[in-house]
């Protein structure tokens, strides 16, 4: 599913406009990833939680060259399910 495939299916189910459904999905897109961004997680019931994780610096390899190379520590974002999407899915 795509973004725009989302904001259709928004706009079905709530009968707004492609328009104000865009601008929800944007909303709440911008909410997560400001909220993600100052290290707060985001909990969905019945959906899951998104947070920031911290990743230590380690040593990769290139794949071209073979050369061992230096990956520096980062922060990503990791969601997990919740109980409730993963009873859904079986």
């Amino acid at each position: 599913m795509s973004k725009k495939d989302l904001i259709d299916a928004v706009a079905k189910e709530t009968e707004l406009t492609k328009e104000k459904a865009g601008t929800a999905v944007d909303a709440v897109l911008a909410h997560i990833r400001n909220s993600l961004k100052n290290d707060e997680e985001v909990r969905i019931p019945d959906f899951g939680t998104f947070k920031v994780t911290k990743r230590k610096a380690r040593e990769g390899r290139n794949p071209a060259t073979g050369a061992t190379i230096k990956i520096p520590a980062s922060r990503v974002p990791k969601f997990s399910p919740s109980k409730g999407l993963k009873d859904a899915l079986n």
